[in-house]
């Protein structure tokens, strides 16, 4: 049963865009593999929030440039959390890549995914990574590709690749599922005015 599954999902829209992912990850190391992995999480979560939103009544209404209310990943992580778009142990991963992005690009030294600092905090966020029906094809994809310019892929950074790819590929089908949240009732100058639902 579980291998069907994780066929089912590995061949799924989700399953055929996380591969497209974890190849594009193979590309980074070090500093810029979790710099553009946040970014990667960072995009999908702000389309996953807009998905749910009526489109701006304004054209570039910037909602999500860095100095609005929802520039911040830590701002669209909260957000989608209240919404009950994403649940606690990825609301937890969220968080958690978002503090060692900083981490990363504030540190002047080298920093390396396998430094005991980040690796204990992203191995409960791996734990429950693994339990994705895509970890373990996606683990076996990764374990094919030759070993590029850099060298052999380190397990660091493939379990970074990994979560990484989940994440993005997973907040994007969800986002595709979505349509614009409309409310029962709308405050107007005239009084609160019913809607009906869209059908």
């Amino acid at each position: 049963m579980a291998n069907k599954r994780q066929d089912h999902y590995a061949d799924s829209d989700a399953g055929q865009s996380a591969r497209r992912i974890a190849m594009q990850m193979l590309e980074e190391r070090g500093r810029g593999a979790v710099l553009v992995g946040v970014a990667r999480v960072d995009a999908a979560l702000e389309h996953l929030l807009q998905a749910l939103m009526a489109p701006a009544s304004l054209r570039g209404d910037g909602l999500f440039l860095p100095d609005r209310p929802l520039g911040s990943l830590g701002a669209k992580v909260a957000l989608a959390r209240r919404l009950g778009l994403i649940d606690t142990p990825v609301e937890r991963a969220l968080s958690a890549l978002r503090k060692l992005r900083n981490a990363f690009a504030h540190s002047a030294e080298s920093a390396s995914l396998a430094d005991p600092a980040y690796s204990a905090r992203l191995a409960e966020i791996y734990a429950d990574a693994r339990t994705n029906p895509l970890w373990a094809p996606l683990e076996t994809v990764l374990a094919a590709q030759p070993p590029s310019a850099h060298g052999p892929l380190e397990p660091a950074l493939r379990d970074y690749i990994l979560l990484i790819t989940i994440l993005v590929a997973f907040l994007e089908a969800t986002a595709q599922q979505l349509r614009p949240y409309q409310p029962p009732v709308v405050m107007g100058f005239s009084g609160v005015i019913r809607q009906e639902p869209a059908g």
